[in-house]
């Protein structure tokens, strides 16, 4: 469900690098674009698409000598926006940024400002009521809410989407109504978990010859360590850099002769950390999804010191304040936050390399909300990974481990994100011109990320691949499985599709069949400067048409919230309407575009959260509704279209129009994905994701790997692709005017 069009990603990576920059320690302000440095209004960043041109206007200005301007020149559209970090956090409830606009022909899109508060605080980028079109010098003002003991940074702007031209000038930023010059910096406290460095260069581990019992005995660590981080309240307390204390007591956990002494170093550790209140748990009001799995520390076969120490600890009074784990607001999802990502140790040592597997097996083990569909006892696997990770023996093997125990938990949210180098360096920098799916269980030529190259290669629409560099198809496909991560098997095909024809050399061998016909032939690979291989998830859709007299077709990836109202009076008194999400929504169209669709009061989903007190408790908390308050909904047929590309925001997309009393779902099976994402750094810089929280139908009906199941099953066919048709479509419209 978290927005991630390519617009807002753009938006994050921009974040992501703006972080790393050095901020002035006087809070200096060039808001009216009047301080100029080599030609550039100081302190002033730009990003986005190259068909853009910016420049500093001394014509064309609100107020003083100089405006700034964004101008679309050509090429495709995408975005492109001015940014400014604000030099420090400041205290206070909201921040108003404000500013003059003034456009010029602006078209397939708007012109806006934007803020965004990070981490994935507050963002607004005026996409629901852009400007667009003509217009002159007029005042604009977007405000968030602020939470700074939560904010790491400010970043303004403006930005134009689409086509056009607009300038930007005078701008000013409020806190609580009061000019930002005015405001004092807020200061972050310092916990003394931050002020301890001693393993900052090593965990002083160093590589050994492990024995069963130590393996044994690390296991029963990573429970134990992983136990204490989010039950203990010391640990909560910031007081403890949690990190640095597993590499103190491993030495000891390592060397203990028995099990006796390995349960007598445990016992004097948690003794350690100090006495606590306690408090027996109370049964949540809310309903129960998921209990905490605690049943390891009565048959473990501990000793009964230990036992007690540990059950004292499952009884610690706790509260929602934590060093190391929050909850979205409004969402509730996990924050692992104050977590380093060690981003410098390319290969970390073999104690950090423990510490990957034991924070992200605990993230897991307390935080994710479907932990019962792992289909496997989750504490086994802790055992299996702890030789792997001792054993990686160079970057690319710890990335793979790493990989390969995210893929364990079966979610299409879960993988290695952000361009990881050591994976790019591992699957190839260069790519072939052919775009590959899995169609009747075969990879096939689907299209070309360019015309001329894809002629070049004499490949051809529904060719169907059968060997790469001699390597069967399917034994590819059977030695990549158990490091996709996905939550079932046909998104596990389409994550593998991507990477079948890529590689590190000038070109591939492969076969392939054409007509009955088995042909082998080398073609050219290409760098991403040489092809675009995002040019599908670039290219622009128009977001309505009648593909029928009586039918409408929305395209769920492309319509806006504004543009509703009007579509709805082009197709209200249509036998059909088809809604296609194969995709991933532009905007968050769901109760807009819903309400349209149903005649009550319509519940479509609820959801299962986390719990501060008992950490590994998921409860329901909340139930999502759709309805019509007022006015007739829509009586033809609505068709829903879906396949493996639907996902998360997608998916949830779906569930809210299977509410209309005319809905059908047709298609194939969805990526299920569901849940706001909860975000999580593990070190080497290795950043992955989970699904935050549980989604779920309202009777309770699971859509984590499952996902959006079709009335009707339909999936395209080698030859369908070959004739260019869309079968699933061409299905829908038989539906509609035979029903």
């Amino acid at each position: 469900m978290k927005k991630s069009s390519l617009l807002s990603v753009l938006f994050l990576s921009f974040s992501m690098i703006t972080f790393a920059q050095k901020q002035p320690t006087k809070s200096v302000f060039n808001f009216d674009f009047e301080t100029i440095e080599n030609g550039h209004p100081q302190s002033w960043e730009n990003f986005g698409n190259e068909t853009y041109q910016k420049a500093l206007d001394s014509t064309i200005v609100k107020n003083g000598k100089y405006s700034v301007s964004l101008a679309y020149t050509d090429g495709n559209s995408g975005f492109k926006a001015w940014a400014y970090t604000l030099p420090d956090n400041y205290k206070g409830k909201s921040i108003t940024l404000s500013g003059f606009i003034k456009t010029e022909n602006v078209s397939e899109g708007h012109a806006g400002l934007w803020m965004r508060i990070d981490p994935s605080l507050g963002f607004d980028n005026m996409d629901d009521r852009g400007i667009v079109g003509t217009t002159d010098w007029t005042k604009y003002e977007i405000t968030l809410p602020m939470s700074p003991d939560k904010t790491d940074k400010i970043v303004v702007g403006g930005l134009l989407v689409g086509k056009g031209k607009m300038w930007l000038d005078d701008f000013k930023v409020t806190i609580d109504g009061k000019e930002i010059q005015n405001a004092k910096p807020y200061l972050k406290p310092v916990f003394p978990a931050q002020l301890d460095k001693e393993f900052d260069e090593g965990s002083k581990i160093a590589s050994f010859d492990y024995t069963s019992s130590q393996i044994t005995n690390l296991k029963m660590l990573g429970l134990i360590w992983g136990f204490l981080k989010y039950h203990h309240p010391k640990v909560a307390s910031g007081d403890l850099n949690w990190d640095y204390e597993l590499f103190r007591i491993m030495p000891k956990i390592l060397s203990a002769k028995s099990t006796n002494e390995r349960d007598a170093v445990l016992t004097t550790w948690i003794t350690d950390l100090g006495d606590f209140k306690t408090s027996a748990p109370k049964k949540p009001k809310l309903e129960i999804k998921l209990q905490p799995d605690l049943d390891w520390i009565t048959t473990s076969n501990f000793s009964s010191e230990l036992t007690t120490a540990l059950y004292k600890v499952k009884i610690a009074k706790r509260t929602d304040n934590h060093y190391y784990l929050a909850f979205h607001p409004g969402v509730g999802n996990a924050d692992f936050k104050n977590e380093n990502a060690y981003a410098k140790m390319v290969y970390p040592d073999t104690g950090f390399r423990l510490l990957t597997l034991f924070r992200y097996w605990n993230m897991i083990q307390y935080y994710f909300p479907y932990k019962n569909l792992i289909e496997e006892d989750w504490k086994m696997v802790l055992e299996q990974f702890i030789p792997k990770f001792i054993q990686a023996k160079d970057e690319t093997q710890y990335t793979l481990t790493t990989l390969e125990i995210i893929a364990r938990i079966h979610d299409t949210h879960a993988n290695i994100w952000g361009g990881n180098a050591v994976l790019n360096k591992f699957y190839g920098s260069k790519f072939a011109v052919a775009e590959i799916k899995f169609i009747e269980g075969k990879a096939v030529v689907h299209r070309f990320y360019d015309d001329k190259l894809g002629e070049e290669s004499e490949l051809k629409v529904g060719d169907v691949i059968a060997s790469v560099n001699q390597k069967p198809i399917e034994e590819i496909v059977k030695e990549r499985l158990y490091r996709t991560p996905a939550s079932n098997y046909p998104t596990q095909l389409r994550e593998i599709a991507r990477s079948v024809l890529r590689t590190n050399d000038d070109e591939l061998t492969i076969e392939y069949i054409r007509d009955g016909k088995i042909n082998q032939r080398k073609i050219s690979t290409y760098a991403k400067d040489k092809i675009n291989i995002y040019k599908f998830y670039e290219e622009k859709d128009s977001c309505f048409k009648f593909i029928a007299k009586d039918i409408a077709y929305i395209n769920n990836g492309a319509v806006k919230r504004k543009y509703l109202p009007e579509l709805w009076e082009q197709y209200k008194d249509t036998k059909g309407l088809i809604i296609d999400v194969r995709n991933y929504p532009s905007d968050f169209v769901i109760y807009q575009l819903g309400r349209y669709l149903v005649d009550k009061k319509s519940p479509f989903v609820k959801f299962t959260g986390g719990s501060f007190k008992q950490p590994g408790m998921f409860t329901f908390y909340k139930t999502n509704n759709v309805w019509r308050s007022k006015g007739e909904n829509y009586q033809g047929k609505v068709v829903i279209l879906v396949n493996e590309t639907t996902q998360s925001s997608a998916e949830f997309h779906a569930m809210a129009y299977q509410q209309s009393p005319n809905a059908i779902v047709m298609g194939s099976t969805t990526a299920g994905a569901d849940g706001n994402v909860s975000d999580i750094e593990l070190p080497g810089g290795i950043s992955t994701m989970i699904s935050g929280i549980g989604v779920y139908y309202p009777d309770g009906r699971e859509t984590q790997r499952i996902g959006i199941v079709p009335d009707i099953e339909v999936k395209p066919t080698i030859e369908g692709v070959k004739m260019g048709r869309d079968e699933v479509l061409e299905r829908a419209i038989e539906y509609i005017n035979k029903n």
